[in-house]
């Protein structure tokens, strides 16, 4: 024989209910919050990683070119004056012939204002100049880098004047402009730079 109970399925009371969708709302927004400080995180390195890879290879590219170069400018009035010799500039020029042409270039590696709000406080340009027969002929420019805080060029130069040693100090702030709308109270370090190197000697 089978015995049923008479007693009536009980379910789950309002509060109940309330008490679990309450631990369910704490637990997804515990969830959130973790999940947007990873994001975060993610978001520092990747902007310090890529903005360091990039200006270490603007930098060993500046002293590639101050070590093979030969003609350089900015040029102090009298290298013999050590109020304006070293010289403090936010650009630097390199003259170079044109292989086979007589002709010549130069070279300028400047700090420029930015072009837009999001490239920071300064941007690093590279314009060749190209002449012929003394008269300028083409100029090619773009630019480097971006959100650039400061860049200080120190050029040392014998009696000739002849640069003797080259100092570039570069501070740029880590940004990813990829993603615009995704803000971070958790800022990136600031990458600084500092090298010098002496031109080759050309006897």
């Amino acid at each position: 024989m089978i015995v049923r109970s008479t007693r009536p399925a009980r379910g789950f009371s309002l509060v109940e209910v309330l008490v679990a969708l309450a631990i369910t709302g704490m637990l997804l927004s515990a969830s959130l919050a973790a999940l947007d400080a990873s994001f975060k995180s993610y978001k520092q390195v990747t902007e310090s990683a890529s903005t360091n890879v990039v200006t270490r290879i603007v930098m060993q590219r500046l002293m590639a070119m101050i070590r093979s170069g030969t003609d350089f400018g900015p040029y102090p009035d009298d290298p013999l004056d050590r109020n304006v010799n070293p010289v403090y500039a936010n650009f630097i020029e390199f003259q170079s012939a044109l292989a086979g042409t007589g002709n010549f270039k130069v070279i300028r590696i400047e700090r420029r204002a930015p072009s837009s709000p999001q490239s920071g406080p300064f941007e690093i340009w590279y314009v060749e100049t190209r002449f012929a027969a003394g008269a300028q002929t083409g100029v090619d420019q773009r630019p480097l880098l971006t959100n650039v805080r400061d860049v200080v060029f120190t050029l040392e130069y014998d009696v000739g004047p002849r640069l003797r040693r080259a100092t570039v100090d570069l501070t740029v702030d880590p940004n990813d402009f990829q993603d615009a709308a995704f803000h971070s109270d958790m800022a990136a370090p600031t990458i600084r730079m500092v090298s010098t190197a002496i031109p080759r000697k050309l006897d």
